[in-house]
């Protein structure tokens, strides 16, 4: 296998299959990933030849991008190569003045941030670790963020993707035109595939006029049912929030002392809007948040202050007792008081540390089980918490996954979410497009 793959891509860009900076993602539980080999082509050219051997050879293939996700959806599962994308870095075309990108999958999010804002234009999608995350990972788990609760995830930026699929062939869907109708929505299929389906190589994205710089908003509340009704309170108000942020008491006890303006007596939650559409719609949000608030709402001249902060949320939980396992489990946003009770109680029954923080306006909850990563009791309680949780979210109404995907770490919780017939027809696209199940194994299994 070695010689024969260093032919396409040169021994060079090879690396051994239990290279721990290849082989584990964010995820505690999915953190001993091993492959045969390691794998890091150059061009797309090289990612079809790479695939064409593997297909021809039955060697199992996991696509890997910055390795920031949350899921296992990128740690190989003990046999065939790991893909790697991260030299893949052409911009091969931007046209500003049409609002257009065309990047390959290793480009980071930040790159793509910046090249948008340097042109006046805006690429909305921030799911965290910019300088981590690569644009193909994006595509490929349908990544969300703070901001997608105005601008949508990933998937809605996306106008095509090139992509290799079994057994080897490169093909394109989409483009730079902004509407296409002309079949299935293959791009739309691949986004959020996860690897399973084929290895995105490059994508088509569109963007949009910076809309205006960020005014954000924080309030407190005495607990989660007066924060959610606050968020209520904020969508009806007239004006679109950019994004709506939330803390529950748990999260406020760690990570509040660092925020930057001071906590009430009280506070059991926290609630943030961020608003870019102008200072008059700032007050509307900001005199809709006023209600049963603990304090006059604080507007930030210096928005950087507070979404540093926020962006180092996941840290600070993280840290308080050495590691955590988190879920991105999403509700309907008239359920997120229950989910954030419910969160707790479930901690409560398994003896594990709980909180949550996340996308409020999306009703979707970072519920985290925080453990000491050497506690191997724990970790088996944290993994009961989280089957709970999982289970949870569907009697919720809501899903397993709001933005991070299935991967390894919710195999299985798709069959309890949809019907029968629908698991079926995901399972039919699987065998249509990867056969020989070579196309990371072992992931988004319903």
């Amino acid at each position: 296998m070695q010689q024969e793959l260093a032919k396409i891509v040169g021994a060079e860009n090879l690396r051994p299959g239990d290279d721990p900076v290849y082989t584990a993602d964010e995820t505690l539980f999915a953190a001993d990933g091993l492959a045969e080999l390691v794998v890091l082509p150059g061009n797309a050219d090289e990612v079809a030849e790479v695939v064409g051997w593997c297909c021809a050879n039955g060697v199992a293939i996991t696509p890997r991008g910055g390795g920031s996700g949350w899921a296992g959806g990128a740690v190989p599962q003990g046999s065939g190569i790991v893909l790697c994308l991260e030299r893949l870095t052409a911009v091969r075309s931007f046209d500003p003045l049409r609002w257009r990108i065309e990047v390959e999958a290793g480009v980071t999010t930040a790159t793509v941030h910046r090249l948008a804002l340097e042109n006046g234009l805006y690429f909305p999608p921030d799911p965290g670790a910019p300088e981590q995350s690569l644009i193909g990972g994006n595509v490929a788990t349908n990544a969300g963020g703070p901001h997608c609760f105005k601008y949508g995830v990933t998937g809605s930026w996306v106008t095509g993707v090139e992509a290799v699929i079994a057994p080897g062939e490169l093909i394109r869907v989409g483009g730079a035109a902004r509407k296409d109708v002309a079949g299935y929505d293959l791009a739309g299929l691949l986004t959020g595939s996860e690897g399973t389906l084929g290895v995105i190589t490059s994508v088509s994205l569109r963007l949009i006029p910076f809309p205006g710089p960020s005014l954000p908003i924080a309030a407190f509340y005495a607990d989660a049912a007066r924060g959610c009704e606050a968020i209520e309170r904020v969508m009806a108000a007239g004006p679109v929030a950019a994004a709506i942020e939330y803390l529950d008491a748990a999260t406020l006890a760690i990570a509040g002392g660092g925020f930057p303006g001071g906590i009430p007596a009280g506070s059991g939650f926290l609630l943030i809007v961020d608003c870019d559409s102008g200072e008059a719609d700032r007050d509307a949000l900001r005199e809709a948040m006023a209600q049963e608030a603990l304090d006059e709402p604080l507007a930030f001249d210096d928005p950087g202050v507070l979404w540093r902060w926020r962006e180092g949320l996941g840290t600070l939980v993280s840290s308080h007792l050495g590691s955590k396992i988190s879920d991105d489990i999403a509700v309907p946003i008239d359920r997120l008081a229950e989910a954030i009770e419910g969160t707790i109680e479930i901690g409560d029954r398994h003896g594990i540390a709980a909180c949550s923080f996340g996308h409020a306006g999306d009703g979707n909850l970072h519920s985290t089980f925080m453990l000491d990563p050497n506690d191997e009791l724990a970790i088996r309680r944290a993994k009961a918490a989280g089957d709970e949780l999982l289970a949870m979210a569907i009697e919720l109404g809501g899903t397993i996954s709001g933005e991070h995907g299935v991967g390894v770490a919710k195999n299985g919780w798709l069959h309890r979410q949809w019907r029968e017939p629908a698991v079926r027809a995901h399972e039919a696209i699987k065998q249509a497009l990867d056969p020989k199940n070579l196309m990371n194994p072992g992931k988004k299994l319903p």
